[in-house]
């Protein structure tokens, strides 16, 4: 079974699309966990009424909003999950019909899988949110109403998977086992500033730890809907330095991750 952790921040109405693209999967065999760096009485009330309409599983941690913790909140997420395979994404990301089929086929025991995302611009999101529908998200409106990385969302069933070692993983979209990720003591809750800084430490972890990289350019497709920067250059610039640090240790196995290491 496949856990599939939705990080989430304040979007209710992003969420609302998401789990109309989570009615449409092939595959049915998932939970959804819910990860809020928040704890938003909205988000519970949409969870209730989630529950009684559809036949998966959802769940949901949250937290205070302090300030950028998803690193806390994603392995809190980790730890409740019942799935072999996890699956990440964010909560701005609306997913093909095939996303969860493919990954499952995709992750193995020596790889973990990652995708990049098709940016829809401002008026295509706004129509997509002002319908209540993702019915007019495809490929052909995305190129008519401005959208960018348009490659990344045309879907090739039939495309080998390619192992690009020199990629790495973004948070919007990747898959690994669930054990391969408790092996490296999961997210490191040292990175409090947004910027890809916990995407790029967990890959470079995972892959000191021996794994591989898969691509899944072509079978992973999401959607990302667009909104304003929630980070800075001086944010992104932190966690660059941060993460240069910690890779001299060359220590796979973070300190601060879901086991706090004394």
């Amino acid at each position: 079974m496949i856990s599939l952790i939705i990080s989430l921040y304040k979007r209710l109405d992003f969420l609302e699309l998401i789990f109309q693209s989570l009615d449409a999967q092939s595959c049915q065999d998932f939970e959804v966990i819910i990860a809020e760096d928040n704890n938003d009485p909205q988000t519970i009330d949409f969870i209730t009424k989630a529950r009684l309409t559809n036949s998966f599983r959802i769940q949901h941690v949250s937290q205070e909003d302090i300030g950028f913790r998803k690193t806390i909140i994603l392995n809190s997420a980790v730890k409740i999950s019942a799935g072999e395979q996890l699956v990440f994404i964010d909560g701005d990301c609306i997913m093909h019909g095939s996303f969860l089929k493919e990954y499952s086929k995709a992750i193995t025991d020596s790889h973990f899988c990652y995708g990049r995302r098709v940016f829809l611009s401002k008026k295509h999101t706004g129509i997509l949110l002002k319908e209540k529908s993702i019915k007019k998200n495809n490929i052909l409106l995305a190129i008519l109403y401005g959208g960018k990385s348009i490659g990344a969302g045309i879907y090739l069933p039939f495309k080998k998977n390619i192992n690009k070692q020199t990629r790495r993983i973004l948070g919007c979209n990747w898959g690994i086992m669930k054990k391969n990720i408790l092996a490296v003591n999961g997210f490191d809750e040292d990175y409090d500033r947004a910027g890809v800084g916990e995407d790029f430490d967990i890959d470079w972890r995972l892959k000191k730890n021996g794994l591989k990289t898969k691509s899944m350019k072509g079978k992973a497709i999401v959607s990302h809907l667009y909104h304003n920067l929630n980070h800075s250059a001086s944010d992104a610039e932190y966690v660059e330095k941060l993460m240069a640090e910690k890779k001299k240790t060359g220590i796979s196995f973070c300190i601060n991750g879901i086991v706090k290491v004394q």
